[in-house]
């Protein structure tokens, strides 16, 4: 009878374990907004139908990096999955924060049995980082604040004679020192050359100093559309997805300034010394598959990272907008795009970041 107790005690507790562990929920950090709706549609509530586990949604992505080494040096990880940007993931992985990724055995392979590592876009997977979007951050302006015709170029931005009014930029200095170099005459071909020199960091602050006093900084994806139409801002720097949301869906005035667009991989990556470590595996692989991607640019445009998911992309899942216009990847959209540096931002980052929190508040 005690061994009967013992062993019936076991299997019940094994049972309940099991139970316990299947409903424990998977904590997915993203961006908020309007993107954060995309991939609900998309991954999330797919993911939950098909497998029943829960997706706890966190709008933190904009604290991804410090937040990760944080948890991972406390040694209490409760982020499962983080989407961030390629650069930052790449610091993250090279710091030893991330789960590096076997591609070909972790992800699906496309439909035709391409696999992964050759079905996603060239350059776009790293050794711990899976991306599921390429987009572009760029300048868009309010029509209704230059009724006879809005900036055209990223000069234009800086012109505030013919252009007045306020800025909204990203209060950080990637892109926002590119952009600088580009507006006071170097050509996008020679910017990281440039921006990797003394002089050409000074030339590039020096240049962002024309514009401090017009500039509102913001730190959120969801705040430059509000801010255009608030009026707070004529011209923002925002992601080519929240304006398509904006001109589209809340019928906004907005146009968007495609010269010198900034385009770059976002994705996933996976926390080291995570307990939910084979749930967010499973996450992963589902939500990076052909048709998942191709079903996010049904609600936000941009450009899903896999070459099978493109011939996908379809309209709009409530306008019926046909989609393939609005990606960032459009030759015409794409005619005079620039490849954000990975590579140099992992190198130069820190240095930079740390100039660029002095300017500020100088």
């Amino acid at each position: 009878m005690i061994r009967t107790f013992v062993m019936t005690t076991a299997v019940s507790a094994l049972v309940l374990g099991s139970a316990v562990a299947q409903d424990d929920p998977l904590n997915v950090v993203s961006w908020g907004g309007a993107y954060s709706e995309s991939q609900r549609k998309a991954y999330h509530e797919p993911f939950t139908e098909q497998t029943g586990t829960r997706i706890l949604e966190e709008d933190k992505s904009n604290q991804a990096l410090a937040g990760i080494r944080s948890q991972v040096e406390a040694g209490n990880v409760s982020w499962d999955v983080v989407d961030m940007l390629q650069s930052d993931a790449q610091r993250a992985c090279d710091e030893g924060l991330l789960l590096e990724i076997e591609h070909d055995e972790m992800l699906s392979p496309a439909p035709d049995g391409t696999p992964a590592s050759e079905d996603f876009i060239e350059n776009t997977l790293g050794d711990c980082f899976v991306p599921t979007i390429l987009y572009s951050t760029l300048f868009a302006y309010n029509e209704e604040a230059f009724p006879e015709g809005g900036p055209q170029s990223v000069a234009d931005v800086w012109d505030t004679e013919r252009f007045p009014g306020t800025r909204a930029l990203e209060k950080i200095p990637q892109k926002n020192l590119e952009w600088a170099l580009i507006a006071d005459g170097v050509a996008p071909d020679e910017v990281y050359d440039e921006l990797a020199t003394q002089e050409g960091q000074d030339r590039a602050f020096a240049k962002l100093d024309e514009l401090k006093d017009n500039i509102i900084w913001w730190d959120a994806g969801a705040q430059p559309p509000q801010l255009l139409a608030d009026g707070e801002a004529t011209i923002a720097s925002a992601y080519n997805g929240r304006i398509f949301n904006a001109q589209v869906n809340e019928d906004q005035p907005f146009e968007i300034i495609w010269d010198a667009a900034m385009f770059e991989a976002d994705g996933y990556v996976i926390p080291v010394d995570n307990p939910q470590e084979q749930a967010a595996k499973e996450f992963l692989r589902f939500a990076t598959d052909t048709q998942r991607l191709a079903d996010q640019a049904k609600y936000i445009a941009y450009a899903p990272a896999r070459q099978s998911s493109t011939p996908l992309v379809s309209t709009h899942a409530e306008t019926g907008v046909d989609m393939k216009p609005h990606m960032p990847t459009e030759p015409s959209n794409f005619e005079d795009a620039i490849r954000f540096n990975v590579e140099f931002w992992a190198d130069y980052g820190d240095a930079l970041e740390e100039r660029f929190n002095a300017w500020l508040s100088s």
